[in-house]
């Protein structure tokens, strides 16, 4: 049984694994030169099982004005047919009622990933620069921290370990975020949740299923079209072939909706554009992840190396103001944190990326309603969290229909 799975990253990779363990002859195609080219290529590297917070809650309502008149530096908003759209199905999901029911869900799929994560890597060593850090969320103020608590709460019933420190508390925890500007008052904890590098991961993973012959990527080649009869999927148009396949996953993040209208889909995925920073380590380098919830920004460690990442920005595909962003980012995380990082290094690396939100803020994985096409996409900011997990579901629902 041949599958096709479109899509290189981190979700289709992870996803080209869970086939090949089920005895399925994969091949992964993508229109880059090298897996992990997209969003998975220089995330923020934090693996944050606990961190499942829906975007869409009643909370975010009150931002909104600000967000369209350009008062938040951490986001920018461009009003299109395309945002208004996505923008009205995200609306309807700011209830207190859904806004609990995706944060639970998500959190739920990132417990599994973890536990699958552990697995995965101890049955296919190799290095990623993972380990288990701890990851810390900064409360800027008294409503940022009734909200935490409150979600907290909620996350604590359904197995997340965090739990909330105060200043002092995260001060002894962290002795690093002393010398970070004085901008909260207190800060989610939570023990488990780890860090690494998801190119590496992606790239690392490649390298096996290669080495095994479990799977052939076929890169530097774009998917055209889906092609379907009778209702069913069977084969993939790849710049001037035809591949067929016995079943076809479609993993490619933000643009996964390009390619599902040729067969009459829309999953309602918007591309918000994020920005990351990679420096060497500065004198007061925390240890563990670090999420500044005011500013819309983290740091993570990794291997000797900050990686700052950060910023909403719902401008549709345009990445033309990139420059200016990723200027801002660092200017803010050297407000923020001035010991972080060696902020004035040569040894600088900056990159954007679009990270595929649905407006529940939960992935879509699974069967779609045209039969043989399957679905693993959509994971907004925590695409690498919830790798495991979704792309352990979507072979499952493969399998199913075999």
């Amino acid at each position: 049984m041949h599958v096709i799975v479109l899509g290189a990253g981190v979700i289709g990779t992870t996803t080209a694994y869970y086939l090949s363990q089920l005895g399925y002859r994969v091949t992964v195609i993508d229109r880059a030169s090298d897996v992990g080219d997209g969003a998975s290529f220089a995330n923020a590297g934090q693996l944050s099982y606990s961190f499942t917070d829906a975007l869409a809650k009643p909370e975010f309502l009150a931002s909104i004005p600000g967000l369209l008149l350009g008062r938040d530096p951490g986001a920018r908003v461009r009003l299109t047919p395309g945002l208004m759209s996505w923008g009205l199905r995200f609306l309807g999901q700011c209830t207190t009622k859904r806004a609990a029911e995706n944060t639970v869900a998500v959190l739920k799929t990132a417990m599994r990933s973890a536990k699958l994560m552990t697995e995965l890597s101890q049955r296919v060593p190799f290095e990623f620069s993972h380990r288990r850090a701890g990851k810390l969320v900064l409360l800027g103020s008294e409503a940022e921290l009734k909200a935490a608590t409150i979600s907290n709460r909620l996350k604590n019933l359904h197995g997340s370990d965090a739990k909330i420190l105060s200043r002092a508390e995260v001060n002894s925890a962290e002795p690093a975020l002393e010398r970070i500007s004085n901008e909260f008052i207190a800060a989610v904890y939570s023990q488990n949740d780890e860090v690494g590098d998801s190119l590496k991961f992606t790239a690392g993973l490649r390298k096996w299923l290669e080495e095994d012959d479990l799977v052939t990527f076929r890169l530097s080649s774009t998917a055209r079209r889906i092609v379907a009869n009778d209702g069913r999927a069977h084969a993939v148009v790849v710049d001037d072939d035809t591949i067929e396949a016995d079943a076809i996953v479609v993993c490619m993040g933000a643009w996964s909706g390009h390619l599902l209208r040729t067969i009459g889909i829309n999953p309602h995925i918007y591309p918000m554009r994020g920005y990351s920073i990679t420096l060497p380590s500065g004198e007061a380098s925390p240890s563990m992840s670090v999420t500044v919830l005011k500013h819309r920004m983290v740091f993570s460690n990794i291997d000797g190396f900050i990686r700052i990442a950060g910023f909403a920005d719902f401008v549709g595909f345009d990445s033309s103001a990139d420059t200016e962003r990723i200027r801002s980012l660092l200017e803010l995380a050297r407000q923020v944190a001035p010991d972080a990082a060696r902020y004035d290094s040569r040894d600088i690396f900056t990159w954007g990326g679009f990270r595929p939100m649905t407006p529940s803020g939960q992935p879509l994985v699974g069967a779609t309603a045209v039969r043989g096409l399957f679905l693993n996409a959509g994971h907004g900011m925590l695409g690498w969290t919830l790798a495991c997990s979704t792309a352990y579901d979507a072979a499952q629902a493969v399998a199913r229909t075999q």
